[in-house]
């Protein structure tokens, strides 16, 4: 026997059990409110599946549960059980020739659009691997996002609607100084070049959205870095945004610390020292350079000692040492 138990209603309903006819129309109450007529009905082990046809938009649906009227409870599909509605057998198989035309004419379209996208996609493949550079571990794109969000059920989500490809990394530490050197080669992303802390976001947690750059998540222009595991799939995955040259805005490439964090030493009051045999630490008003000494591959840590004082600073591999120096000017 197959059941269906309604929550809200507290209620268990055999869906075994038949409660409209072929021909008999029915009803979507508490969402669109469209008229539905039955024409056909399968049964199995699981239970009652209705066969329908959307009155108003002529497509095809399906129903496991169809409940009376006055019994109504929540969103659902029902049928009067008061005056029962029924339309003329002939009326329904227009319908369903219609419904059948509606439905062709869709996976027609459907094919038309896989087509087009796998051609758009060869001509991305085709040009990505041209243009990719062998050295390249990640990518930096802008995308466009729409905002889907529905305040008032507390539900937030968005879409992203277009895909900029503004170029490619040697490397693959988020910096927000080398998001923004990116950003100018786009002109819908070129207000993101100024420093604003405000558009800074660094969502590394569970249920984050990342390290992204942009007023919001949800709604107009972000930057972020997506770092390339198999340039294959990362061909892939681009293909259909490649396919659009306007796509691509690879203009220029930012020659900032965070692309080579040796490229502009920088002067100030550091220390560096062994920490351990495998490790040396930097101390200081590190702060300014925090991008830099992240991109290099330290990591900062507020409970390091210095000269037997607990001391923050930024710790990194001894075979850094060298970069390090040179990065703050202490050769």
């Amino acid at each position: 026997m197959a059941k269906q138990f309604l929550l809200g209603a507290n209620k268990e309903i055999d869906t075994n059990i038949q409660t409209v006819e072929v021909n008999q129309i029915v009803c979507m109450e508490g969402y669109n409110y469209d008229k539905y007529v039955v024409y056909g009905i399968d049964r199995n082990k699981w239970g009652t599946t209705y066969k329908l046809i959307n009155l108003r938009t002529k497509e095809f649906d399906t129903s496991d549960l169809i409940r009376p009227l006055s019994e109504k409870f929540g969103i659902g599909i029902y049928y009067d059980d008061v005056h029962p509605q029924f339309l003329d057998a002939f009326e329904v198989a227009i319908l369903q020739e219609e419904a059948q035309a509606n439905a062709n004419a869709e996976h027609e379209a459907e094919q038309r659009e896989k087509q087009r996208r796998e051609q758009v996609s060869a001509i991305g493949r085709k040009r990505l691997s041209e243009i990719i550079p062998s050295d390249a571990q990640a990518v930096i794109i802008a995308c466009e996002r729409e905002d889907e969000s529905d305040s008032q059920a507390d539900y937030f989500s968005s879409k992203t609607v277009r895909t900029m490809i503004l170029g490619f990394s040697t490397h693959t530490k988020n910096n927000f100084q080398e998001m923004r050197g990116y950003a100018v080669n786009f002109e819908e992303t070129t207000y993101l070049t100024e420093k604003n802390e405000d558009y800074e976001y660094r969502e590394n947690y569970t249920g984050g959205h990342g390290y992204y750059l942009g007023e919001s998540k949800y709604r107009g222009w972000i930057i972020e870095k997506e770092r390339i595991y198999d340039r294959e799939h990362f061909i892939e995955r681009f293909a259909y945004t490649a396919g659009d040259e306007a796509n691509i805005c690879i203009k220029t490439t930012p020659k900032t610390a965070e692309t080579n964090p040796m490229a502009e030493p920088i002067t100030g009051d550091y220390t560096i020292v062994d920490y351990s045999e495998k490790s040396v630490a930097i101390f200081g008003d590190t702060r300014a350079i925090k991008e830099q000494l992240s991109t290099l591959g330290g990591r900062f840590n507020k409970f390091l000692t210095l000269k037997g004082k607990k001391c923050a600073g930024w710790i990194f591999q001894k075979n850094k040492e060298d970069d390090l120096r040179k990065l703050v000017n202490l050769n």
